[in-house]
């Protein structure tokens, strides 16, 4: 492989709220933090992670794109979807009938994600 994911970087105005809030949503870390750049992984060895930068500007539309998380379980999702809105995520309603498999939320700067069904309800 020529080239593999180092970050995946996301624009932001509160740069240690919101590398906080996805730490704790993906049981993660704060790797590095400087003040215009914050590092979120697993651990500092991880081969990838997340990179909130700063910006100015305010997010005007909805995310190109975006990430699905999911649970073990229907339980667990429900669950994950209830503490994940207690760390500051909000529900957002794009147009869902209420019979998809998933959740739209945003985090607290208004980055849409959402939240499916188990992945292995996903293959068969």
């Amino acid at each position: 492989m020529a080239v593999a994911i180092h970050h995946i970087v996301i624009d932001a105005h509160d740069l240690p709220g919101l590398s906080r809030f996805w730490a704790a949503v993906l049981g993660w870390q704060v790797v590095s933090e400087r003040e215009r750049e914050v590092i979120v992984g697993p651990d500092r060895d991880a081969a990838w992670g997340l990179c909130f930068m700063p910006v100015t500007e305010p997010k005007r539309v909805k995310n190109r794109l975006h990430f699905d998380l999911n649970a073990d379980s229907a339980e667990d999702r429900l669950a994950e979807i209830e503490r994940i809105i207690e760390l500051g995520a909000t529900r957002v309603d794009i147009g869902q009938t209420g019979d998809e498999s998933w959740t739209v939320l945003a985090d607290p700067e208004g980055n849409e994600f959402c939240v499916v069904r188990p992945k292995r309800d996903l293959v068969g």
